[in-house]
């Protein structure tokens, strides 16, 4: 797992020991930031279910202005914390260790860009994104990225279904 573009291009990540946890690939984050690549520079960047932190990292090395990082794993939180570690002097970035659902709750001004990538089994995605329209944490020009092992069916209040995309066993939906 690396780091595709920006400053700290072809940066190597740590990763989860195994296969238990699935970090997005580096063929659907490519093709995720070819899409999202106007929208980064500048932007106010939320990894709500974070993991290592690839997908932040990754705006953060196209010059997002800030990221906040979130996840409830302590374990995920350390790999995070190894990764950021990597970069050099970077200060644009907030770490959470919390449910999503009282990160979202605290969140005090919108995000441009919100990537919701829960484990596939788990389907606090949804929850996610209900709270993030309620609490208006999307303006009209921002845009949410849901991941996950299935299409997207259903409505969320508030949100609205721009485009989705499969890679192989992965779907991202956004908003």
């Amino acid at each position: 797992m690396r780091i595709i573009s920006g400053r700290y291009r072809s940066l190597k990540l740590n990763q989860f020991p195994g296969s238990d946890i699935r970090p997005t690939g580096d063929r659907v984050k490519e093709s995720l930031f070819n899409i999202l690549a106007p929208s980064v520079p500048g932007a106010r960047v939320l990894d709500l279910f974070c993991g290592s932190g690839a997908l932040g990292i990754e705006c953060i090395s196209r010059g997002a202005d800030f990221v906040d990082f979130n996840d409830v794993s302590p374990a995920s939180i350390r790999l995070l914390r190894s990764n950021l570690a990597k970069l050099k002097n970077e200060r644009a970035y907030a770490v959470t260790t919390g449910d999503y659902a009282l990160f979202l709750r605290g969140a005090k001004i919108p995000y441009d860009i919100i990537f919701i990538d829960p484990p596939y089994a788990d389907d606090s995605g949804m929850g996610g994104l209900q709270l993030i329209s309620r609490l208006n944490l999307l303006p009209p020009s921002g845009v949410a990225v849901y991941e996950r092992d299935r299409a997207f069916r259903g409505q969320v209040e508030g949100l609205k279904v721009t485009d989705e995309r499969k890679y192989g066993k992965t779907y991202l939906t956004f908003f």
